[in-house]
């Protein structure tokens, strides 16, 4: 077994104004705040956790960073539609009303958001 095969894994999210940001994970995302201190607030995803992390000139990249598996991606696009998130279309793929994308074979479905940094988000059933 590898080294790190049995570690708990951490993934940072980058944000320019984290109250801002944490306005975002928090109240349209749902997301319990662990902890906060002068270089992060501390959420838990599912057990693993995500540290918001403060990088002054911070430039989001257009590739996701973080993204849910659920298992209902209308009803969750729905409800965060519902809390004013916009999902990304991108021309060339056929996204549905809310935006959701289907593999050609109907197994899986993406849907595509940004928080207020531009970092993109996803969500997959499938």
């Amino acid at each position: 077994m590898g080294l790190l095969a049995t570690a708990n894994p951490i993934t940072f999210v980058l944000t320019t104004d984290r109250p801002r940001a944490r306005a975002f994970y928090e109240g349209v995302l749902g997301l319990p705040l662990i902890s906060q201190d002068d270089f992060a607030a501390v959420y838990s995803l599912n057990g693993t956790l995500m540290r918001l992390t403060d990088v002054p000139g911070h430039k989001a990249s257009a590739h996701i960073v973080l993204g849910w598996s659920v298992p209902d991606i209308a009803a969750t696009s729905a409800a965060l539609q519902a809390k004013g998130v916009e999902f990304a279309v991108y021309d060339g793929m056929d996204q549905d009303a809310l935006g959701i994308w289907t593999s050609p074979d109907g197994a899986v479905k993406v849907n595509f958001f940004a928080d207020p940094d531009g970092n993109m988000l996803s969500l997959t059933e499938g």
